[in-house]
C-alpha cells in the first residue's frame, strides 16, 4: 500500500528522530512510504486560535500534497484529528472529502489498517503512557474512564507487544496534561500546574519514561521534568515501538 508521512512541523522542527521512528516503522510493516516533501503546517494553530478562516492556503497545500495517495499516516493525534474535522478549501472537492477519510494517526494505522499483532521490539524499562485528549475523545484511540464501557487502548495494546517494557499504571489515566496548544499560551499559569499535575503521576509511580501518540504533550510535559531535574523522561510511542 502507498503511504503518505505527514509529520507535523514541531517534530520536523524539534523532535526529527520521531519522524525516522516512524518512517522505519511502517516500512517494517511492509509499507511503501512517500514524504511529500512541499508540505508545511496543517493550520491547526490557526484554527485554534479563532482564525480558521485565515487557514485556506494551508488547506489546499495539504490537498495538493497528500492526494492520490492510499493512506496519510502521522505521528500525531491532534494533526490527525484537525485534518479529519477541519479539511476543507473554497472548491469542496473529492479530494479533500477522501483525503479526510484516509488520515489516520500512527497507533491508529497500526491496530485499525495493519492488523499488527505482533512487534520485535525490546525496551526494557518501566512506562507511563499518557493519552493525549485529541487522540482520546476525537479519535477514540481509548476508552474514557468516566464513561461506563468496557476498557480499551490502542497505544496500550501495542505498548505491551513490546518485550522488556513494564507499563505503570496511573490513578489518572487520562487526564490532560495542560498543553492544548496555543492554551499553553493563552493560560499558561494553568498549563503549567496541570503539567505538573500530569507529571507527578507519572513519577509517583516511578515510570522511568512518559511515551504518548502526540509529541506536543510530551513537549510540554519535558519541559517541566527539565526544570524539576527529573531523571524521567520523555519518548514518543514510535520510538518504543521501533527500538531493539
Amino acid at each position: 500500500m502507498n503511504v503518505a508521512l505527514f509529520i507535523p512541523c514541531y517534530i520536523d522542527q524539534f523532535y526529527p528522530q520521531v519522524a525516522i521512528a516512524t518512517l522505519q516503522l511502517l516500512e517494517k510493516f511492509g509499507c511503501k512510504v512517500s514524504y511529500p516533501l512541499k508540505q508545511t503546517c496543517c493550520g491547526q494553530p490557526m484554527a485554534n486560535s479563532g482564525f480558521e478562516h485565515l487557514s485556506t492556503a494551508c488547506n489546499e497545500l495539504f490537498v495538493e500534497n497528500f492526494s492520490g495517495y492510499d493512506y496519510i499516516v502521522s505521528p500525531s493525534g491532534s494533526c490527525t484529528l484537525h485534518i479529519k474535522e477541519h479539511l476543507h478549501t473554497a472548491r469542496h472537492t473529492q479530494a479533500e472529502e477522501q483525503i479526510r477519510t484516509q488520515v489516520y494517526e500512527l497507533t491508529e494505522f497500526l491496530v485499525d489498517v495493519l492488523k499488527v499483532q505482533t512487534l520485535q521490539a525490546k525496551f526494557p524499562y518501566k512506562v507511563g503512557m499518557h493519552q493525549s485528549c485529541h487522540g482520546q475523545r476525537g479519535l477514540h484511540l481509548s476508552q474514557m474512564t468516566e464513561l461506563n464501557a468496557a476498557p480499551f487502548s490502542k497505544p496500550g495494546s501495542l505498548l505491551n507487544m513490546v518485550e522488556g517494557l513494564e507499563l505503570v499504571t496511573l490513578d489518572r489515566p487520562d487526564e490532560c496534561c495542560g498543553f492544548g496548544g496555543t492554551f499553553c499560551v493563552t493560560e499558561e499559569a494553568v498549563s503549567a500546574k496541570m503539567g505538573k499535575d500530569r507529571v507527578a503521576d507519572h513519577v509517583t509511580h516511578k515510570a522511568d519514561y512518559i511515551t504518548a501518540a502526540d509529541m506536543s504533550c510530551l513537549m510540554h510535559l519535558e519541559g517541566i521534568l527539565k526544570r524539576q531535574k527529573s531523571a524521567t523522561k520523555i519518548i514518543h510511542i514510535a520510538e518504543i515501538l521501533n527500538a531493539g
